[in-house]
């Protein structure tokens, strides 16, 4: 698995532990959940599948999302921060 690099929607490589951000909404199998778009899951978990990771959600156990619809989440600025 470690031969394998695993990319987002936009080509940026994800790493165990990432922060990622959905990008369209989508609903879950076998639920009646839908995941919003903007919905961010913090410390992903790589798959052995390359278009696959792993996400914890307090409301969906077992979360797996194709890579196709998220994008990383670089570090966020603090509230009231100045650019």
């Amino acid at each position: 698995m470690s031969d394998k690099i695993v990319r987002d929607s936009n080509g940026a490589q994800l790493n165990e532990g990432d922060s990622i951000q959905v990008i369209k909404d989508l609903k879950v199998k076998g639920s009646s959940t839908t995941l919003k778009r903007g919905t961010v899951f913090k410390n992903i978990h790589l798959t052995d599948d390359e278009g696959e990771i792993e996400c914890r959600s307090a409301q969906i156990k077992g979360l797996v999302l194709k890579t196709e619809f998220v994008k990383k989440v670089y570090g966020e600025r603090p509230a009231g921060s100045a650019q």
